[in-house]
């Protein structure tokens, strides 16, 4: 029975494999809305493997290993794909647009500090992976409906610069608190619930208001990086 047990968080992260596998192919085909959903989807796989593994107590270094080389696909390439493919034709030299995938370089190099880091078992050193490609995938779904912000993703700088600024973040010692509850309390879990209260005060007036959903993205993972820059300075990071 354990051993069916196992295997259940893998199948799951097989989907978010999968899912990253499948947002790449789509933007072969130029729907960038359809490898935005994927990524999303993706996430959720993420999310759920490790809930699923926590609640049938059903951990393997098989399963440590294929979350890595799953999200290394769906949170590594498939963003760097989707900034590769919206700064194509702008790029003013033709090696510069392989610049976004220094993103895929730095999430696998992000990835694999995490498996070798024991100080990272309850909160973060660096941009999760996840979180950076949630805010790339957001990004770039945003161009297909606003064309001021098109125009900003296609000037030659914008996307280069942000991919640096990105790779840095995920590799940096930056302290990021993890949203992962410890119990169900508000004391322990307080900088989390402030957090998510403030995301659906931020989601519901933006979608309310007629914005795109990849703006109200782009709001909460910005809201994250912030707060957790803010409980770093402050010297209160969870």
């Amino acid at each position: 029975m354990k051993k069916v047990l196992l295997h259940i968080p893998n199948a799951i992260t097989s989907l978010n494999l999968l899912c990253g596998a499948l947002g790449i192919a789509f933007l072969f085909r130029d729907r960038i809305d359809i490898a935005f959903w994927m990524l999303i989807a993706a996430a959720v796989f993420d999310f759920l493997d490790g809930f699923a593994a926590r609640l049938l107590n059903a951990y393997s270094p098989l399963g440590k290993e294929l979350d890595s080389l799953a999200d290394a696909i769906s949170f590594g390439l498939l963003p760097a794909f989707m900034l590769y493919v919206v700064y194509l034709p702008a790029a003013p030299r033709e090696w510069m647009a392989f610049i976004p995938f220094l993103v895929a370089v730095f999430s696998a190099l992000r990835l694999a500090k995490f498996n070798v880091d024991s100080r990272q078992t309850s909160s973060f050193l660096g941009l999760p992976s996840p979180a950076n490609a949630l805010l790339i995938a957001a990004a770039v779904y945003y161009t297909r409906d606003n064309l001021s912000w098109q125009e900003l993703m296609q000037t030659s700088w914008f996307i280069p610069c942000m991919s640096v600024v990105l790779s840095f973040l995920l590799i940096s010692n930056l302290p990021m608190f993890s949203l992962k509850l410890k119990g169900f309390g508000f004391r322990e879990n307080k900088v989390r619930y402030i957090f998510l209260g403030l995301c659906l005060v931020l989601v519901i007036a933006l979608l309310v208001t007629g914005n795109h959903p990849g703006l109200a993205m782009m709001g909460c993972i910005s809201l994250y990086i912030i707060m957790s820059g803010i409980l770093r300075i402050s010297g209160h990071h969870q």
